[in-house]
């Protein structure tokens, strides 16, 4: 067995391949995405690309630094009250973040995701200075670098 780059998203991690070049298989399947790893990354990103501190972080969405940091690795699993708290502490709705996580996931399966927009958020948005054919979540700054 071989350790190779996979490169998912702009994430790079070591996965275990065969001589030939195909994915290691454990017990005869592919080994699935790990959500809470995804969510861990997903935040990790969030958090870096603000430039701001697990310390700062964890002050804000009121978490111990030791368990934002465990978060991130993705060693806990994550209540959705915990999520909550933590995207609101990154100005980041949870909806934004979890749509981002579930597009690495797809991504990480080779499953492809539409770019859609609900009409809903089209309308809202339009009025907000998007131009047309620019993703409107991504004018606003709570959106920014999501994409």
């Amino acid at each position: 067995m071989v350790r190779q780059p996979v490169t998912v998203n702009g994430v790079t991690r070591w996965k275990d391949t065969e001589a030939e070049g195909m994915p290691a298989e454990a017990g005869g399947e592919a080994k699935g995405v790990v959500l809470r790893q995804e969510i861990g990354d997903v935040l990790r990103s969030i958090r870096q690309e603000e430039g701001r501190t697990l310390r700062d972080v964890s002050h804000d969405a009121r978490v111990s630094l030791g368990y934002l940091s465990e978060v991130e690795r993705g060693q806990k699993e994550a209540s959705s009250e915990l999520l909550a708290s933590i995207c609101t502490a990154l100005n980041v709705p949870l909806a934004a973040m979890l749509f981002q996580v579930a597009e690495r996931i797809a991504a990480a399966e080779g499953f492809g995701v539409p770019d859609t927009v609900p009409t809903e958020l089209q309308r809202e948005f339009s009025t907000a200075g998007a131009v047309s054919g620019d993703n409107p979540l991504e004018s606003r700054p709570a959106y920014a670098g999501l994409h």
